[in-house]
């Protein structure tokens, strides 16, 4: 039977690839890349302020990341370059949160915990969020999924539709927020954007529909996690990093020519 800890992790990372499949997924075909690194980075400034505030852990860090999901959207919405505003965001808030963290006494030496994560270290209580993030993040995606893909294929198109294309970024922005706050513990800020990215960049080749990319994001980030916690027990490395090297397999994989019948 395998150890407490590991189902606890197991159980956390399955649930937290029911929000990264379909969310990832949006993020590839908008090409939101680089804004969820910005959100994740802004995640060890959230981690500062929960610590410096009592609040708790995921609060502090939702708070933040919404904050720069939303800052990100009002400035490239008055004409700034959203590369440039992103850089300039999601290096400052990581170097700020560093430095915040960094005035924590007894915070210091666990700073590789929230830059890469440490699934093996989640408590019942962690699990409980991740899934109600998760659970939550899916319902959002799954009540806007029609006019969040309108959105996303043609913005005139949604217009004439009466969907509000800046409507639904927003909620984009809002679900990833939800998603960065619970992931932390898991695979770290600096590897959130990569759970999000490479397993829904490894359905894209296979899937024949947009629900059918979001489910198998889901499946590769469950083989992710699944097989990164196999080879971090096997080979004694970091979790966050090992479910990483798994799910850039799973990708190595889907790159591979499939013969036709």
């Amino acid at each position: 039977m395998p150890d407490d800890f590991l189902v606890r992790a197991a159980l956390a990372g399955l649930g937290l690839t029911l929000a990264t499949g379909p969310l990832g997924a949006f993020v590839v075909w908008r090409r939101m890349a680089f804004f969820g690194d910005a959100t994740a980075h802004a995640a060890i400034l959230g981690v500062a302020l929960a610590l410096a505030t009592d609040l708790p852990f995921y609060l502090g860090t939702l708070a933040v990341v919404l904050a720069m999901g939303l800052g990100v959207s009002a400035l490239t919405g008055r004409g700034r370059a959203a590369d440039t505003v992103l850089g300039v965001l999601a290096h400052s808030a990581l170097a700020f949160g560093l430095i915040a963290v960094s005035f924590l006494p007894g915070v210091r030496t666990d700073l590789s915990a929230y830059l890469f994560g440490d699934v093996l270290a989640v408590t019942l209580t962690d699990v409980v969020w991740v899934w109600a993030g998760a659970l939550a993040v899916l319902a959002l995606l799954l009540w806007r999924w029609q006019a969040l893909l309108t959105a996303t294929v043609d913005e005139a198109l949604a217009q004439a539709s009466g969907i509000d294309p800046r409507r639904e970024g927003l909620l984009l922005t809002l679900a990833l927020a939800l998603v960065v706050a619970v992931a932390v513990k898991i695979v770290g800020a600096l590897l959130i954007a990569a759970l999000l990215i490479i397993p829904a960049a490894a359905a894209r080749g296979p899937a024949r529909s947009p629900e059918a990319m979001a489910a198998l994001a889901v499946l590769a980030g469950a083989f992710s996690v699944l097989g990164g916690l196999w080879l971090s027990l096997r080979l004694d490395t970091p979790a966050g990093p090992s479910i990483v090297a798994a799910a850039a397999a799973i990708f190595a994989l889907s790159l591979i020519p499939r013969r036709s019948g």
